[in-house]
């Protein structure tokens, strides 16, 4: 009987082109590293899909399966399903290990065969299962154990040129959404005809501009009436009515880099109570993003806004926090969390840190002006302020249509 392996590597092919050069990567993999010696730890072993991304370019695709990035002094290396083949390899940055599931467990013998036993060992608190945790122990026996979710998304906060360059594009395919939207949007339509436009719109648009990218994800939100009232609620068949409110999300991805565009709309008019609140809204968003300053901390931002809706007896409409960070996350995995507008959120705005600007109102259903309202801005910060990179415009005057 021939003995199966418990892993391998099946480097197949030629490396691809991926989405930065590797001299990006080598600088994130030589900050991890510091992050490493500074924590007194030997090995990163990372499952999230972010950090992962982040760190190698490979952004896997879990379906039940664990994957991982282990870092150490001189590896840099993914485990991958046997599922995958070849494609892990060449999509990422270093090496790559192949586990194999005819015994259960080969990921974490893979894992071993880099980090040995008995070594300090790095993961992810945000991440890591229980049971997931249970067995790095088991495996690794470690001499101790790091936290590195923290330290890791700090990182991942400050983007480089190369970053800053990646989300530019992306802001732009949102806005080229945005307006096949807008074309679509007409008394009749259904949701998911208007989403559809919007989708494949900028799917095309991401092809064009990266034409050696793998695509996934990139997906509309495209809400009216009563599916406006939350900022995350699923397309669905409504078709729309004249005077409803519309609203228009789009959402690229390229390369695990999520970004968006979010506009309030109206078909063929706006009642006055409508009016009212989606100027308001306009109002906290416009203050907000001149709010966006390095040096003021997030808490603050906020507590400013909070008090614009106060002063018009407004502030129990709001519905989430005010803007977060963008980089390498989706509606499924990312974030980094240390960077939102919200008032528990100390963290001090810095240049090269990029951040949304997303006020939101929801009017409960039967009331005057009914709906949630909400625009939606991404700003990089620079030395002196903000750049506002999101193109489609924000308000009435663009935003009654159909």
């Amino acid at each position: 009987m021939t003995s199966r392996p418990e892993f391998y590597r099946f480097h197949n092919g030629e490396k691809a082109a991926l989405q930065f050069a590797d001299a990006e990567y080598a600088d994130r993999v030589a900050g991890l590293r510091k992050i490493l010696v500074d924590n007194g730890v030997d090995a990163a072993v990372f499952s999230s899909m972010h950090n992962i991304s982040y760190y190698s370019g490979f952004t896997y695709c879990a379906f039940g399966r664990p994957y991982a990035l282990v870092v150490t002094a001189t590896e840099c290396v993914t485990i991958s399903a046997g599922i995958d083949a070849g494609q892990p390899w060449r999509r990422c940055y270093g090496d790559n290990i192949t586990y194999t599931d005819w015994q259960r467990d080969n990921y974490w013998r893979a894992i071993l065969s880099v980090t040995g036993t008995g070594k300090v060992i790095g993961y992810e608190s945000d991440h890591l299962s229980l049971q997931q945790k249970s067995k790095l122990d088991s495996f690794l026996s470690p001499s101790a154990t790091k936290d590195l979710y923290e330290p890791t998304m700090r990182q991942r906060m400050h983007k480089s040129a190369a970053e800053l360059e990646m989300i530019r594009a992306g802001a732009a395919v949102a806005d080229v959404g945005g307006y096949a939207i807008r074309d679509a949007v007409k008394e009749g339509a259904r949701e998911i005809d208007v989403a559809m436009a919007g989708r494949d719109a900028m799917e095309l648009e991401i092809a064009k501009r990266f034409p050696d990218a793998e695509y996934r994800d990139t997906w509309v939100w495209f809400q009216s009436g009563i599916n406006t009232d939350g900022a995350h609620n699923p397309v669905t068949a409504r078709r729309l009515q004249r005077g409803d409110i519309l609203s228009l999300n789009t959402f690229p991805m390229i390369s695990g880099y999520y970004t968006a565009l979010e506009r309030t709309m109206f078909v063929g008019e706006v009642d006055d109570a409508s009016l009212q609140y989606w100027e308001a809204n306009v109002g906290a968003h416009e203050l907000g993003i001149s709010l966006l300053q390095p040096g003021a901390s997030c808490a603050e931002v906020t507590d400013q806004i909070n008090a614009f809706f106060a002063e018009r007896d407004m502030l129990q409409y709001r519905t989430f926090g005010y803007g977060h960070s963008f980089g390498v996350l989706s509606h499924y995995y990312g974030r980094e969390a240390g960077l939102e507008l919200r008032e528990d959120i100390d963290t001090v705005l810095e240049p090269g840190m990029v951040i949304s600007m997303e006020p939101m109102l929801t009017i409960a259903d039967g009331q005057p002006g009914a709906g949630g309202y909400r625009e939606h801005d991404i700003l990089i910060i620079t030395e002196d302020g903000n750049e506002n990179i999101t193109g489609y415009p924000y308000g009435p005057d663009f935003n009654v249509v159909g």
